[in-house]
């Protein structure tokens, strides 16, 4: 990561002091389901929804699914 000053001007110095870091974090964590798929498997599911529509065939196969 650079050191390098990357702030732009038009947000004034006052406004980045007065932040609260990690404010929502646990906010946002609480609401999400995030799981990372290995580089090879992303190339066969490359979104949420042909992840999704793989593991419900998967678990109406294995009847762990009402359908």
């Amino acid at each position: 990561m650079s050191n390098e000053d990357t702030l732009r001007s038009e947000y004034p110095p006052e406004l980045v002091k007065s932040g609260e870091r990690g404010k929502y974090a646990s906010r946002y964590r609480a609401g999400t389901n995030l799981v990372t798929i290995d580089p090879e498997l992303h190339q066969l599911f490359p979104d949420s929804e042909s992840v999704n529509r793989a593991l419900r065939k998967y678990a109406e196969e294995h009847q762990m699914l009402s359908s």
